[in-house]
């Protein structure tokens, strides 16, 4: 038997073992509690709230596009996108379901097998019941596919759009269905208008960022800002009381009021549509411009896209979204015989009336050039020479200018520049600069040749005469208002002085001569069914060779066709360009009118000056002369 004391030694020496090894236990487990919070804490702390923390974006609204009398050329309107957190979801699904099969008592061995088949069940389902609820009550157009949004479902990513453009009410059904679906706001852009005015508005992609026209110019301006903020949600997908934060509201975009007038957009689109099949043009275009503001009043070409219909099947006939009137350029042809005409009369250099002996061709700048027509010596006065668009008299008087002088008024009507207008994608055109014309150069420039130009920078010389010799930058956009109704700052267009009053209101006389009709044919001139009946108007018609790619030469079958001119000239309202491409007969019905593309003129002025009741021109007496006796 121990003694006593033995017996307290042995159990001093036990409880110093139990004492060391509680120790070590609880100085492990405070270590490894610092590690945690230390080491790991911040890690774990930060995983814990990306999975609790969802940040939702409230998307802001984009501004509305609208023409000059407030008619709605672009708008949204409000839908839903479907939305999953794949890798979330999955997880989530796990758990969910690990825990169903536990409560049930299923045990540990079969619900590790039978757990992945579960949550695959699950993704099917969805994938399959999802596409069923939308197409039965017809939420979105267009054809949604099970397996795209399996796909999704799978995916290894934290975001996922499975459908956009689904109606509200649908997508709450199945947000409130399916456990990790989202119902996120979304908005739809609409155009009421379909390819009308489609080339200048442009379109928003599926992620609601302007793609082309004013939508891709303006996104800036029209999307404004979307909001933000963050929620924590519990592992069911609902949100925990309180945690709302971080609170962004959204700024909705601003809206445009354009300078398009929607009807007369609507009526010159058609009319080209309608003349490129008569004439089986390749395409046609044209510009109308307020003449006092140099405002867009319409901006048309064919073949325009309708974003509301199929897009890969227009594309593939042919259509698209292109604005040929800015980013096309094009020889004009004699349309640009106007600046040496304006140039020569602002210098001083010749007269409406001067009598000029114009011989059929002339020897200038090393080239020589013909007129389009062989002739001998004709007594053409300055007004004759553009009037029956001599192209030997052009440059006759051109040669009194001289190269710089030329050069000089080129620039000041804008010729080789991008006009500024609030448009992408806008081509300066082709002029080449002073140093380096060559020895034919100046022979071809005077006659509207050896340069490029877009419809609209024709349209913008046209303009600057009937406006007293001011050219003012053309526009496109009339306001900007913010959402709170305020309206924003719009950047004035600048102004030119190109030439003289004096100046201007003698060429637009003059060239009331190319639509004079003269029953004997001698004072006639080039664009003569381009007249408005009752009224004045003065313009100047235009042929231009295309160059034939096979040979590199000026094509003798291949033109452009091209028109400008004013209405009406004893009191000009409105400025209006066209431009035909390789037409093969005449624009109007049957493919009559001639190669000209003056008779959509007269239909375009006769249209606005019929719409906005203006007064007709005073008559008239006496013919312009052309041809001097």
């Amino acid at each position: 038997m121990k003694k006593p004391q033995d017996q307290k030694s042995v159990m001093t020496r036990r409880l110093r073992v139990i004492l060391t090894i509680f120790t070590v236990i609880t100085v492990a487990l405070v270590g490894r509690l610092a590690w945690v919070q230390v080491v790991w804490g911040p890690d774990l702390a930060a995983k814990a709230q990306e999975q609790r923390a969802r940040v939702y974006v409230d998307p802001a609204r984009r501004g509305e596009v609208t023409d000059r009398h407030g008619n709605q050329l672009a708008y949204t309107m409000q839908a839903r996108s479907l939305t999953v957190s794949p890798r979330l979801l999955r997880s989530e699904l796990r758990q969910r379901e690990d825990l169903q099969m536990r409560v049930d008592g299923v045990p540990r061995e079969q619900i590790d097998a039978e757990l992945d088949g579960r949550v695959e069940d699950i993704l099917e389902t969805m994938a399959r019941e999802i596409p069923v609820m939308i197409e039965e009550t017809g939420a979105i157009t267009g054809e949604v596919k099970s397996d795209d949004i399996l796909d999704k479902l799978k995916a290894d990513s934290t975001y996922e759009v499975l459908v956009r453009n689904v109606d509200p009410d649908v997508a709450a059904e199945i947000a409130a269905t399916y456990h990790g679906v989202a119902a996120d706001h979304q908005d739809i852009r609409q155009y009421p208008n379909g390819a009308i005015a489609e080339n200048v508005i442009g379109k928003v992609s599926m992620d609601g960022q302007g793609q082309f026209g004013l939508e891709a110019s303006g996104d800036a301006t029209l999307s404004g800002i979307d909001g933000r903020s963050t929620e924590d949600v519990s592992t069911d997908g609902q949100a925990i009381p309180g945690t709302l934060r971080d609170v962004v509201p959204a700024v909705d975009g601003s809206s445009v009021e354009l300078t398009l007038d929607l009807d007369l957009q609507t009526y010159v689109q058609q009319l080209l549509e309608q003349a490129k099949v008569n004439s089986q043009a390749k395409s046609a275009e044209a510009v109308v411009l307020d003449v006092a503001t140099g405002e867009v009043l319409a901006m048309a070409n064919t073949d325009t896209i309708d974003p509301n219909g199929n897009i890969e099947r227009q594309l593939a006939a042919g259509k698209d979204f292109e604005n040929q009137t800015i980013s096309h350029p094009y020889e004009p042809g004699s349309v640009a015989k106007i600046v040496t005409a304006a140039a020569t009369i602002e210098e001083g250099l010749t007269t409406p009336d001067e009598v000029h002996q114009v011989p059929g061709s002339i020897h200038m700048s090393g080239v020589t050039v013909a007129d389009a027509w062989a002739h001998g010596v004709l007594p053409y006065t300055t007004t004759g020479i553009f009037g029956k668009s001599s192209n030997v008299g052009t440059l006759m008087l051109a040669e009194r200018l001289g190269e710089e002088r030329f050069a000089d008024y080129l620039d000041r009507f804008g010729i080789g520049r991008p006009t500024g207008v609030e448009l992408p994608n806008e081509s300066s055109g082709l002029l080449p600069p002073l140093e380096q014309w060559s020895g034919g150069t100046f022979a071809n420039l005077p006659i509207g040749q050896g340069m490029s130009l877009t419809t609209l920078q024709m349209a913008s010389v046209y303009q600057a005469l009937a406006n007293d010799g001011e050219r003012i930058e053309p526009r496109v956009i009339e306001s900007v208002t913010a959402p709170d109704g305020t309206p924003q700052e719009v950047v004035e267009p600048a102004r030119t002085q190109v030439v003289s009053p004096e100046t201007a209101g003698m060429v637009v006389d003059m060239f009331r001569s190319v639509m004079q009709d003269d029953p004997g044919g001698l004072q006639s001139g080039t664009g003569a069914n381009g007249a408005v009946p009752g009224y004045q108007t003065s313009g100047k018609t235009g042929t231009a060779q295309k160059v034939d790619p096979n040979t590199g030469a000026y094509s003798n079958s291949d033109y452009w066709i091209t028109f400008a001119g004013v209405a009406p000239a004893d009191d000009p309202r409105f400025v209006v360009a066209v431009m035909v491409d390789e037409p093969q007969r005449g624009v109007e019905e049957g493919g009559g009118g001639g190669q000209s593309s003056a008779p959509l003129f007269r239909e375009i002025a006769s249209w606005l000056l019929n719409r906005d009741n203006i007064p007709t021109s005073p008559p008239v007496e006496d013919l312009l002369i052309l041809h001097a006796q």
